[in-house]
């Protein structure tokens, strides 16, 4: 009788283990922007700027309120959430790959890889030159050994056949059309096909259909709304005429609380911006967010065409926010919340829609992704595995936020009550203190108030703290 219990139970294993093999671990489908704001967004409460396709990924995944990056400009945040350090710990504070730094040791998709999974890049993920990388489709500072497959997706960005102005330093309006890191916008005519985040979305799609049969890590990189806001023509309709589009509140003497370094570097005064101008660089990087959505659920629909969107993780974000006026501060770099915080909305297959309230860095993906698809965390991450949020967004991994803006030698500490900023690490170039409890728009530095002494004294020694913990790591 055991002899018959012993080889009955052998078969019942051998039937069990095709459905065993058959299992497989989650996908990943990971999307980001390129210098988007979440206030940019309707489903995070902008009323001007309808994001339908995003908006449905966040009623179907948990959108977070309080995501940062870890830089405030694309190569050093880019480097940092791919790589699992932050840039005080590779050094990586500009436009290189992390790969030097970080030696042979995986990154994020690279440990994907390891664990079999089909890899693939759709043009910018680790840093690329906008416009200059997409006019010539170039790599950029990829990482060749993340990948199974990359692709860029070339395309014409300022010089697009259409009707363009030149917004900065063009206060006389003579001048023409001009590429680089300028605010330029151009109602371009032709299709979404015509421009590079078209072609990524096509490519995207393509992958999708090929690859639904394998375990896949999918990442897709948009340029928009980075500069140029270059975008077809249909896309700018609903936010003409320009000049009905609100600006931020102006604020009498708003900089005169806070240090220069705190000034951003791209402003209306420097830019020599005008109201009208002004008023049309929101339209323009509007249209660009309305174009950027509609390539989103292009990629959206193919998933689910795919039949693995029950199976896959989907992660929309951005790799750091961005200033449209306020403060009469525009672009990024600046460490205030629209330049630091970060649009950020998960799916994860079988866990509930939320909105999560919970202090999360863009850093905190690679760690958590990670534990999310049963693979290894590595110890050496510096990242937090927040997984847990996704049963309880009420959870909280953090009680502090960092953020660091290289080019100012800037550095941000973001919890309930405060937001600390500090230019150099002795504060020899200033300090920023606002109530975001009272204050949420940050328009008064408390810095130098005799009552906040304490306060700052705190945060000074949590930053000293907390930079010799970023440095203490197993780099060479």
């Amino acid at each position: 009788m055991k002899y018959v219990i012993a080889v009955l139970a052998f078969a019942a294993g051998l039937a069990a283990e095709p459905a065993c093999a058959a299992e497989r671990r989650p996908n990943v489908l990971f999307i980001i922007a390129d210098d988007l704001t979440a206030t940019a967004l309707s489903c995070y409460g902008n009323e001007l700027c309808r994001t339908p396709n995003i908006d449905r990924l966040a009623a179907s995944g948990v959108r977070f309120t309080r995501a940062y990056c870890n830089a405030t400009y694309c190569g050093p945040s880019r480097a940092s959430f791919l790589s699992g350090y932050y840039p005080h710990a590779t050094g990586v504070l500009g436009y290189t790959s992390p790969r030097p730094a970080i030696g042979e040791r995986a990154t994020w998709p690279q440990h994907f890889k390891n664990a079999g999974y089909y890899t693939a890049r759709v043009s910018k993920i680790y840093h690329m030159g906008v416009p200059g990388g997409i006019e010539e489709g170039s790599d950029g500072a990829d990482d060749p050994a993340s990948w199974t497959e990359r692709f860029n997706s070339p395309g014409p960005e300022w010089k697009a056949p259409g009707t363009g102005e030149t917004l900065e330093g063009n206060p006389d309006g003579k001048k023409p059309v001009v590429g680089g890191n300028t605010f330029v916008v151009v109602e371009a005519e032709g299709d979404d096909l015509v421009h590079s985040d078209g072609k990524t979305a096509a490519r995207a799609v393509q992958l999708l259909e090929q690859h639904a049969d394998e375990p896949f890590f999918l990442a897709v990189g948009f340029v928009r709304p980075h500069v140029p806001f270059v975008a077809p023509r249909n896309y700018f309709e609903p936010f003409l005429p320009y000049d009905k589009l609100p600006l931020p509140p102006k604020i009498p003497d708003d900089w005169d609380d806070i240090p220069k370094a705190g000034i951003n570097y791209k402003t209306s005064v420097n830019m020599k911006m005008d109201v009208r101008r002004q008023k049309k660089a929101i339209g323009g990087y509007y249209a660009a967010v309305a174009y950027l959505d509609a390539q989103v659920g292009k990629v959206l629909a193919a998933l689910e065409r795919s039949g693995q969107a029950d199976n896959t993780i989907v992660i929309f974000t951005s790799d750091h926010g961005y200033h449209l006026g306020e403060h009469d501060f525009w672009a990024k770099v600046s460490l205030r919340d629209e330049s630091a915080g970060v649009p950020l909305i998960v799916r994860v297959p079988g866990k509930r829609p939320a909105v999560c309230r919970s202090l999360v860095e863009l850093i905190d993906l690679y760690p958590t992704v990670a534990r999310l698809c049963g693979l290894e965390v590595p110890a050496r991450l510096q990242g937090k595995d927040i997984s847990a949020m996704f049963d309880d967004p009420r959870r909280q991994v953090r009680d502090t936020a960092f953020c660091v803006a290289p080019s100012s030698r800037g550095f941000l500490l973001r919890d309930d009550k405060w937001a600390y900023l500090q230019y150099a690490e002795d504060a020899s170039r200033g300090v920023e203190l606002f109530d975001v409890a009272a204050d949420p728009r940050q328009n008064t530095n408390l810095a130098d108030k005799p009552e906040q002494a304490g306060v700052v004294a705190a945060f000074k020694a949590k930053l000293a703290d907390k930079l010799r913990e970023v440095r203490d790591n197993d780099l060479p």
